[in-house]
């Protein structure tokens, strides 16, 4: 009778020590459940597409159905073996699976841009650090059937000019279906897809190739533009596209001074917005971007590159949108672009990715209450009422 009574004494304190750790594990589980997953919907459920203004005459139905639901992003930087430590790989990685693979079952985008630099050592990889970073990628930004997805070519990817060669520009290519020069109609809405890396000028292979192709499309372009009883000779023997002003997708942004005027959360930060750009490095020189804007008179240009936004005009009316970086290595507030675009107009609206700095303020939350909860559990930790209680006694004893 007596050990029977010692042993359920014993198996007392046991079961409460077990119960205070299964509510710890849930505790700590829950925390990183949120901040690893469920933050990713919780912000980007806030996220809405934008309206695009319709004429009285067409029904919300057909609106809907001629509307081309675009995302955009920019600048992922996926590391590479050179540079990449395996946590940080890790670490940003997940973030941005996470935030991509939610945006598309949230938001169900009909087509998605990236904007260049996919990867961060694209430009020195050989074949097996190539494959391999290939491979995450497509892990990464699998997408559904229902999907389209568009990669635009960077320098990271290929190298700036002088590192560009037709053996990485072909790699690229293979992978992703990627030519300068190549027209995209969704909808009647034309995309204009640009090797902003081979606009140097100088005439080398690549440029002159990749130059020829966009002025072979913008004569096309601009005859499609043409009215019927207008058209010349010159386009009597030019297949016909969309009449649709073109948008144009690059990675370099066409030529501007700085970020001076750039303006909003995540513009660039404000000792680096008086920098100058440097032409060919930072932004398109001012020729290549003269020479784009004549050829196909875009009403929309979006490009990526400064990791920052920005959004500035261009001959007094055509608006380019500098599309920030994706990654959290190189933003703490990362975001993409969400597009409503039909054949005549478009309306952009930007959505935001959960802030790091918000995630670690949470961690450090958790992890500070969890100290406390230890502390209190082995009675480390004086409560405030009793510690007051005792200097009371003290004082009256003196």
């Amino acid at each position: 009778m007596l050990s029977s009574s010692l042993t359920t004494v014993k198996s007392h304190p046991l079961k409460k020590r077990l119960c205070f750790l299964l509510k710890l594990i849930c505790f700590v589980s829950s925390v990183l459940i949120f901040c690893e997953f469920l933050i990713y919907y919780v912000v980007i459920f806030q996220c809405r597409w934008p309206e695009v203004k319709s004429g009285a005459h067409v029904s919300k139905k057909e609106t809907s159905a001629s509307v081309l639901k675009a995302m955009i992003l920019a600048d992922t930087h996926l590391l590479g073996e050179i540079k990449g430590h395996w946590l940080d790989k890790l670490r940003r990685e997940w973030q941005m699976e996470r935030s991509f693979q939610t945006a598309l079952w949230l938001l169900q985008p009909d087509i998605v841009f990236i904007l260049g630099d996919v990867f961060d050592e694209g430009k020195w990889s050989f074949p097996q650090a190539w494959a391999d970073d290939v491979r995450r990628f497509r892990k990464m930004f699998r997408y559904p059937v229902s999907t389209e997805l568009v990669v635009i070519v960077g320098n990271h990817d290929i190298g700036f000019h002088y590192e560009m060669t037709a053996y990485k520009v072909n790699r690229f290519e293979k992978v992703f279906n990627f030519t300068s020069g190549k027209l995209i109609t969704r909808k009647g809405i034309n995309f204009v897809i640009v090797n902003s890396v081979a606009m140097e000028g100088d005439g080398c292979g690549v440029c002159r190739s990749s130059e020829a192709k966009l002025l072979a499309l913008s004569h096309k372009l601009n005859c499609s533009q043409q009215k019927p009883n207008h058209s010349s000779k010159w386009c009597s023997d030019v297949d016909k596209l969309p009449a649709s002003e073109p948008i144009l997708l690059q990675h370099y942004p066409l030529y501007r001074q700085s970020d001076a005027e750039c303006s909003g959360e995540d513009s660039a930060p404000p000792e680096e917005k008086n920098i100058p750009f440097k032409e060919k490095y930072d932004v398109l020189s001012q020729e290549a971007s003269q020479k784009l804007i004549w050829w196909f008179h875009p009403r929309l240009i979006l490009s990526g590159h400064t990791h920052s936004a920005c959004e500035v005009l261009h001959a007094g009316k055509i608006p380019e949108i500098s599309v920030p970086s994706f990654s959290w290595r190189n933003r703490n507030n990362p975001s993409f672009i969400m597009g409503s675009i039909t054949p005549t107009d478009f309306s952009l609206q930007k959505c935001f990715l959960p802030y790091e700095s918000r995630v670690f303020t949470i961690y450090c939350a958790a992890g500070a209450l969890l100290v406390i909860l230890i502390l209190a559990h082995f009675q480390l930790l004086t409560p405030p009422f009793y510690f007051a209680q005792r200097l009371i006694s003290k004082h009256k004893a003196v």
